[in-house]
């Protein structure tokens, strides 16, 4: 069985950059600014047996918003269920109940999404990026 915690002095820096700077989304990213993205965001740790198999983050400002990213299972842990907990626990999060809009970029994993109520954008035209290279 696993747990799912918030507590971020739990969380395996090490692991999480090793695994995040690999993935498409954050290719290259340093290990200090893992550190920072976890400072200034709700963080859940999956854990097996004490040891972190998983993680996510949330950006939100706990009312109206809440962004969704940086999710990953270990590889040799993945196709277990762990990342449909893992979703369903973050849904669950008391901080978060008031968030009415959510988001999140994937290139992938749409099927899991989807099983939780995420869609393609129902009005593309209203959202905009801006990304600096």
């Amino acid at each position: 069985m696993i747990e799912i915690s918030t507590d971020k002095t739990r969380l395996d820096l090490d692991l999480i950059h090793g695994l995040l700077t690999n993935t498409y989304w954050a290719k290259g990213r340093t290990k200090e600014a893992v550190k920072k993205t976890i400072t200034h965001s709700l963080c859940f740790g999956v854990y097996l047996d004490g040891e972190q198999i998983g993680f996510a983050r949330i950006a939100t400002d706990y009312t109206v918003f809440a962004y969704l990213m940086d999710v990953f299972i270990v590889p040799e842990h993945q196709g277990k269920g762990y990342s449909k907990q893992l979703i369903e626990t973050i849904n669950a999060s008391p901080e978060l109940k008031s968030c009415k809009v959510w988001m999140l970029k994937t290139l992938d994993a749409h099927g899991l999404y989807k099983q939780f109520g995420y869609t393609e954008l129902k009005h593309p035209e209203k959202v905009m990026e801006r990304i600096l290279k």
